[in-house]
């Protein structure tokens, strides 16, 4: 059974929740949470292709990196069709025109939050000036 990987910041409770809800098919694989804080060589591999991790989470799926939109986009069409949650998120995100359109919005309120719980970024990327939200 394949892994598929998702990289996302488990301090932010929104994220957390969301990632800890989330449910893959099982004929497609094993969905592994990985805490983007943690270094590790998938969190090198998502700098070394220039991935703004504080700008969206990544899902892994057969060597390829699925970043922000287009990962939640993936994990939607990847889903289990239990729960409410997930057929939720199927019917929400399973469109790439809404994922885009939505992850923005999303990604903006997740950084309002972690600005009022004083969380520091990741910033994977080392840019100056970007530790804090």
């Amino acid at each position: 059974m394949q892994k598929i990987y998702l990289v996302y910041d488990a301090q932010c409770p929104a994220c957390d929740h969301y990632c800890h809800l989330v449910r893959i098919r099982e004929s497609v694989g094993e969905l592994v949470l990985v805490d983007a804080r943690e270094p590790g060589p998938l969190m090198d591999e998502i700098s070394a292709a220039g991935l703004d991790i504080d700008q969206g989470m990544v899902l892994k799926l057969d060597h390829q990196l699925y970043y922000g939109a287009d990962a939640i986009h993936m994990l939607a069409l990847l889903g289990s069709p239990s729960g409410v949650f997930n057929r939720f998120n199927r019917w929400l995100f399973g469109s790439r025109h809404v994922s885009r359109w939505l992850y923005p919005v999303l990604r903006a309120c997740r950084n309002l939050l972690l600005k009022a719980l004083r969380k520091k970024r990741i910033n994977n990327l080392q840019r100056p000036g970007r530790e804090v939200f």
